[in-house]
């Protein structure tokens, strides 16, 4: 049964899952669904998803939806070892993943900041900056409670790294300053390195 990845090449959430996708050796065929052209907001985007959103994930004769929970299931059925078994561990690396993708994403999603700005120059880029910044610098002071060896939360790459580095990506794109972030710095250096991140950067998907 095919592997079937609905995305956005440019798409922080879509980001996530084909970074995991890669870990996990999942082959899978990319169908692109433009947000630009409004592709998202198609009958049969939405009878994919209601929420008229990307990743769609169809594996496992399943469709499934919102990448954290998509993570979630490629890391229970492929055992990825992306959480840590201790459950304070657990928690404190997701809740690490989940300062970026649940608070930092959202506000900054094209949706959003399009209402709030009108589209508009500088507000749309100093609304980027607003929330990526401080957003970045709250995810270094959260790395300390970990051992960094060599990734966010120790040794083998974990949750907290896929959110990451699609983070980062905007965070360049809108250029964010996360200079005093050295530890950030530093473990994405290292996950740029793995060939299933390389693989998952929008440069390399972009229809």
């Amino acid at each position: 049964m095919s592997v079937v990845l609905y995305d956005y090449w440019r798409s922080s959430a879509s980001y996530r899952v084909r970074i995991a996708l890669n870990l996990a050796g999942i082959a899978y065929e990319s169908v692109n669904i433009d947000l630009l052209k409004k592709d998202h907001k198609s009958a049969a985007h939405l009878a994919r998803n209601p929420q008229g959103l990307v990743p769609v994930l169809e594996i496992d004769g399943h469709s499934l939806t919102q990448s954290l929970a998509i993570l979630d299931y490629l890391n229970e059925t492929r055992n990825m070892g992306l959480l840590p078994d201790d459950p304070v561990w657990r928690t404190k690396t997701q809740a690490l993943a989940h300062s970026i993708a649940v608070d930092i994403h959202p506000v900054c999603n094209l949706s959003v900041v399009g209402y709030a700005t009108n589209g508009e120059e500088p507000a749309r880029t100093n609304w980027m900056r607003r929330f990526i910044e401080p957003g970045l610098a709250a995810f270094e002071a959260q790395l300390s409670q970990f051992d960094q060896a060599p990734y966010c939360t120790g040794a083998a790459v974990g949750l907290a790294d896929i959110c990451l580095m699609p983070q980062l990506y905007n965070a360049q794109r809108w250029d964010a300053d996360y200079s005093g972030c050295p530890r950030i710095i530093d473990i994405a250096a290292k996950l740029s390195e793995i060939p299933a991140f390389q693989a998952a950067h929008p440069d390399r998907c972009k229809p």
